[in-house]
C-alpha cells in the first residue's frame, strides 16, 4: 500500500517541448524509484486542471505514460491519481491495469474515482452526467473490475454498465491494490470501506480526523477491519536544500503561472501557501510528521512548482522517508 508516493501531476516545464517531455517526466519518476518513494502517480486527465495551469498546457494519457514510466523504474508501483472512471469501460480498464503490471512485473495499482472535471467530458464528448450518476457509475464499475482483476469471471446488467461472463486473461502477475481517491463521507469513504485496499484522502488538514471517524464507522457497518485499510492524504511541496532556494522555487514556479508572490496580499499569500508544503528538508519533515501524526498511514506528495529541477525528487524522498517509516 501507498506509504509514500510520488504524484507527477504537470508536465509544462521551461525550455521542455514534447520531443524532451518523456525524458523530464521519466528523470523524476527515476529520482523516485531510489529515493524512498514506493509508488509514482500520474493524473488521469486530458487538460491540465484549473488549480495548477490553463486547460492547453501538456497534458499525456495517464496509462501509455505508466507503461512508458514502467521501462524506466525498478521498484516503485505505478498508479493513476485517480483514474476518471467516466472515461472508459470499465471491463476494458480492467484489462488495461492488468496489462501495466504485467508490463512492470507486477508493479500496477489502480487508483480510480467517480470523475469531476466537466470541461474536459464536455470537450472530448464523454457523458458527464450527474453527481449521483458518476458515483452510481463508479460503483457498478468496481463490481466489474474487481472481480476481474482477482481471476475472477464479471458479470452485471446495471444501470450504467454491462457484462456477461468478462474474462481476463492473462490475469495479473500481482495482486493490484484498489484505491479510491477523494473524501466525501456519505459515498466515496462508504465504497473505500466496502471495495478498496486504500483510501486517499484530499481535504483540508483540520477535516482529517473526521474523515478518518467516519471511514471507521463505515468499516463498522460494513463488518471491515478498518485495520485493513491504508489511508494516505495528498499534499503538494515545494522543498529545495534551503529555505532560500525553496521560496525562490515557489516564486519561480508561480510566475510561470502569471502569479507574482511579492504582490499578494497576506491573505492571497496564505491561500497559495496552504496548500503547499514549502521549505528546507527540516521545514518540510515537521509539517508532514504532524499530518502523520492526525492517523494517517501515509501521503501522496506533489512537486508542481519544482519536480522538473533534478534532485528535488530525491530531496524529497530522503526527507520523508525518515517521517513515514
Amino acid at each position: 500500500m501507498t506509504r509514500l508516493g510520488y504524484q507527477i501531476p504537470n508536465f509544462t516545464y521551461p525550455d521542455v517541448g514534447p520531443a524532451e517531455l518523456f525524458g523530464s517526466v521519466a528523470a523524476q519518476a527515476r529520482e523516485a524509484d531510489v529515493a524512498g518513494f514506493d509508488t509514482v502517480l500520474v493524473m488521469d486527465h486530458f487538460y491540465q486542471l484549473p488549480m495548477i495551469g490553463p486547460p492547453e498546457e501538456y497534458m499525456l494519457e495517464c496509462y501509455s505514460l505508466l507503461s512508458a514510466l514502467s521501462g524506466v523504474t525498478e521498484n516503485v508501483r505505478l498508479s493513476a491519481l485517480v483514474t476518471g472512471n467516466t472515461y472508459r469501460n470499465p471491463a476494458v480498464l480492467a484489462k488495461t491495469v492488468t496489462t501495466l503490471d504485467i508490463v512492470s512485473g507486477g508493479r500496477a495499482q489502480l487508483g480510480i474515482g467517480a470523475g469531476w472535471f466537466e470541461l474536459e467530458h464536455e470537450a472530448f464528448g464523454v457523458e458527464f452526467g450527474t453527481f449521483t450518476d458518476r458515483f452510481e457509475k463508479l460503483e457498478e464499475a468496481l463490481q466489474i473490475i474487481i472481480p476481474m482483476l482477482r481471476g475472477e469471471r464479471a458479470t452485471l446488467d446495471g444501470r450504467h454498465y454491462q457484462a456477461k461472463d468478462a474474462l481476463n486473461s492473462p490475469p495479473p502477475v500481482s495482486r493490484i491494490p484498489v484505491m479510491i481517491g477523494g473524501g466525501g463521507e456519505r459515498k466515496t469513504l462508504r465504497m473505500v470501506a466496502q471495495y478498496a485496499d486504500e483510501s486517499n484522502l484530499i481535504c483540508p488538514v483540520d477535516e482529517i480526523p473526521r474523515k478518518l471517524d467516519v471511514l471507521a464507522a463505515h468499516c463498522d457497518a460494513l463488518g471491515r477491519d478498518r485495520s485493513e485499510l491504508t489511508v494516505s492524504y495528498q499534499r503538494g511541496a515545494c522543498i529545495a536544500p534551503t529555505m532560500k532556494e525553496a521560496q525562490r522555487d515557489l516564486g519561480e514556479g508561480l510566475a510561470r503561472r502569471g502569479l507574482d508572490l511579492t504582490s499578494m496580499s497576506d491573505e492571497q499569500r496564505s491561500a497559495v501557501t496552504s496548500r503547499v508544503v514549502v521549505g528546507d528538508p527540516d521545514t518540510v519533515g515537521e509539517r508532514f510528521a504532524a499530518d502523520l501524526a492526525l492517523g494517517l498511514d501515509g501521503f501522496t506528495v506533489n512537486l508542481t512548482l519544482n519536480g522538473h529541477v533534478p534532485g528535488r525528487v530525491t530531496l524529497l524522498g530522503e526527507t520523508l522517508s525518515k517521517v513515514v517509516g
